[in-house]
C-alpha cells in the first residue's frame, strides 16, 4: 500500500478545514439525502448536505417520538465532543429536546463529554430501577476528519442503540425531513436553554472517583509508572488532569490544545487529516516522545478508542486487546470462569488462542459494540472488543462498567498492567504470547468501493464462493454471519486451512472498502491472500 506523500508529518495550514464556512453550511445548505445509521449513528458533512440542521432536528424528534413510544420518561444525558459541527448539532437537539418536554442532562459549563461517560453516567442513574430509565445522545463522528459531524443513541442499555432501533429511528427522521413543520417540536435556544426541564451536572467527578472499581488506581500510583497523555483535542481533555490528581499519578498530558480543525494532528496515510489513535500517521507526535515514559497513550475525540504506545512505539490495537484479555483472565479473582470474551468478527485470532489457553468461552459478533451490550450488562460478557482499538469490560466485582467502549480503562490498564508485571503490553505480547502461540501478521489495507461492490457484498452467501483454494491454501470456513450470534457481517469473512483469514466489509463511517487480513505464514502469505482475495469474491 502506498502511502500519501503528507502521511505521519504535521498538517499544511492550506488543508485545514475552514470552520466558519463549515459551521454556516450546516445552518443553510440544504439537506443532499436522508438520516442515514450507519455502525453507531448519522454521520455526514455539512459542506455535502449530509450533516444538516433538518437531518438533526429530524433525528431528534425521531428521538423523542421513540422515547414516547417506549415509555422511557427519565433524563436523557446529552454530550458532545470537540468536532465544529458537534455544537450546533447539540443546540439543534436541545431545542428539539425541550420542545418535547425531555428531562436533558448536560455536563456543566458546556464541558465536552465523552462516550464513556454518557454511557456509565446512564448506567448509573438506571442502577436498580424499575421505571424513570435514563438514556443518552452523543454528539460525535468519533475519529472522522474535522468536517464531519456524527449524531447517536444510547438506550437505557447505555450502549449503541441495536439495528432494530437505529431502523426505527432512521426512518421516522426521514419520515418526518419529507413533511417537516408541525410535526418537528422545537423552541428558540435560548429558551430551550433556560427550560425547567435542561439540567447542569458535573460529570467529570462521579466517573473519576469510580475508575479505582475497574483499574487498580493504587497499583499504578505505587510503583511510580511514568505516562504519558495526549487527548488529541478530544473531549476527554479535562478529565485527564483530575484523574492523575485524584490518583496521584505521574501523568503528563503532553498536549491539552483544543482546535476545531485539529491543525496540531500529523496527517493520516490517506493524507487525511483524521483523529486515530490507532494509526502510527496520525500518532506520529506521541510516538516520536516514546521514550520519555513507561507508557503513553492517545485517544480519539469521543474517547471510545485507545491507543497505546510502549517505548518500542504504538501497538497494533490486536496485539493489546490479545493483551489486555490474557491478564485481566488471570488478574480479576472475581470474575466467574463461565463469562465469555467477546471480539469482533474481524479481529485477530490470537484472542481466539489467548481464549482457549485459559479455557474459557470466546463470543465472536459482527463489526459493532452493539452487540456486546446485552452481555456486558448482563454480566455474562467480561470483556468486548473491536479491531478498530475499541473495548470495554467487567468491574473488578464483576459487574457493568460501560456498555459502550471506553479509552479511559483500556489506556489506564496498560499502565495496570505494566505496573503489576512489570512487562510492557508490548513485550508480554512479543515474549510471551508470541512464544506461546506463534505470530500472526494481519494488517487492514482500505480502498474506494463502489456501489455494485456494496451490492455484491450485501447479497453474499457461502454458497457463492466456489473456489476450493486461496492462496495455495484449502478454504475450511466462507462466514456471512457471525458464529457468536448468527447475525450478518455485513460482508464476507474467508477462513484457509492454516488459520489464515481475509474479510471484507464496506465501513460504517466512510465511503471505502476495508479488507481485513491476517496470515500465519508471514508478510509474504499475506500478500498472496491479498492478492487473491478481491477477484475471489467481485471477479
Amino acid at each position: 500500500m502506498e502511502y500519501h506523500k503528507l502521511a505521519g508529518k504535521p498538517a499544511p495550514r492550506s488543508m485545514l478545514e475552514n470552520i466558519p464556512r463549515l459551521v454556516s453550511s450546516y445552518y443553510t445548505l440544504e439537506p443532499e439525502g436522508g438520516v442515514s445509521f450507519g455502525t453507531s449513528g448519522h454521520r455526514g458533512c455539512s459542506l455535502k448536505g449530509t450533516f444538516n440542521e433538518m437531518h438533526i432536528a429530524a433525528t431528534a424528534q425521531a428521538i423523542c417520538d421513540y422515547r414516547k413510544g417506549q415509555g422511557i420518561n427519565g433524563p436523557l444525558y446529552l454530550g458532545f465532543d470537540t468536532h465544529a459541527l458537534s455544537e450546533p448539532a447539540v443546540m439543534t437537539s436541545l431545542e428539539v429536546f425541550a420542545a418535547n418536554g425531555v428531562q436533558v442532562v448536560i455536563h456543566a459549563g458546556d464541558e465536552y463529554t465523552p462516550t464513556p461517560v454518557i454511557s456509565f453516567l446512564i448506567l448509573e442513574h438506571n442502577r436498580g430501577k424499575t421505571s424513570g430509565f435514563a438514556d443518552g445522545v452523543v454528539v460525535t463522528p468519533s475519529h472522522n476528519p474535522p468536517q464531519d459531524g456524527g449524531f447517536k443513541y444510547n438506550p437505557p442499555k447505555g450502549g449503541p442503540a441495536d439495528v432494530d432501533i437505529t431502523a426505527w429511528v432512521e426512518n421516522r427522521a426521514n419520515l418526518l425531513m419529507k413533511s417537516p413543520g408541525a410535526d418537528i417540536k422545537r423552541i428558540p435556544y435560548k429558551k430551550a436553554r433556560n427550560s425547567a426541564t435542561v439540567q447542569q451536572q458535573d460529570f467529570i467527578v462521579p466517573f473519576v472517583d469510580s475508575l479505582s472499581q475497574i483499574i487498580d488506581m493504587d497499583l499504578i500510583s505505587k510503583e511510580g509508572i511514568k505516562i504519558g497523555a495526549d487527548p488529541m483535542g478530544g473531549s476527554g481533555v479535562h478529565f485527564w488532569a483530575p484523574i492523575a490528581e485524584k490518583y496521584r499519578l505521574d501523568m503528563e498530558i503532553v498536549n491539552s490544545e483544543v482546535d476545531h480543525t485539529f491543525g496540531f494532528m500529523t496527517v493520516d496515510s490517506d493524507g487525511q487529516i483524521r483523529m486515530d489513535c490507532s494509526s502510527p500517521h496520525a500518532m506520529a507526535k506521541l510516538i516520536s516522545m516514546a521514550d520519555k515514559f513507561d507508557i503513553a497513550w492517545g485517544n480519539d475525540p469521543d474517547f471510545d478508542r485507545h491507543g497505546i504506545v510502549c517505548p518500542s512505539g504504538l501497538m497494533n490495537p490486536n496485539h493489546y486487546l490479545s493483551v489486555a484479555i490474557w491478564y485481566l483472565l488471570q488478574n480479576r479473582p472475581m470474575w466467574t470462569r463461565d463469562l465469555k470474551v467477546g471480539k469482533t468478527l474481524v479481529s485477530s485470532s490470537m484472542i481466539d488462542k489467548v481464549v482457549a489457553g485459559l479455557n474459557r468461552e470466546l463470543y465472536e459478533v459482527p463489526v459493532g459494540f452493539k452487540w456486546f451490550v446485552e452481555g456486558l450488562i448482563n454480566g455474562k460478557v467480561a470483556f468486548g472488543g473491536e479491531e478498530s482499538a475499541g473495548a470495554s469490560f467487567l468491574r473488578k466485582d464483576g459487574s457493568v462498567w460501560t456498555t459502550d467502549k471506553d479509552g479511559f480503562c483500556m489506556a489506564l490498564l496498560a499502565a495496570e498492567i505494566l505496573a503489576k508485571t512489570g512487562k510492557t503490553p508490548d513485550a508480554i505480547y512479543k515474549n510471551i504470547l508470541g512464544r506461546d502461540y506463534g505470530e500472526p501478521y494481519y494488517k487492514r489495507v482500505d480502498g474506494p468501493i463502489t456501489e455494485e461492490q456494496k451490492e455484491r457484498l450485501k447479497k453474499l452467501t457461502p454458497d457463492s464462493i466456489k473456489a476450493p483454494t486461496l492462496a495455495g491454501l484449502p478454504i475450511s470456513a466462507i462466514m456471512t454471519t457471525a458464529p457468536g450470534n448468527n447475525a450478518g457481517i455485513g460482508g464476507v469473512k474467508v477462513v484457509m486451512e492454516d488459520g489464515s483469514w481475509f474479510a471484507i466489509r464496506p465501513s460504517g463511517t466512510e465511503p471505502k472498502m476495508k479488507f481485513y487480513i491476517e496470515s500465519f505464514g508471514g508478510e509474504e502469505r499475506w500478500q498472496h491472500i491479498h492478492d487473491e482475495a478481491l477477484p475471489l469474491i467481485f471477479g
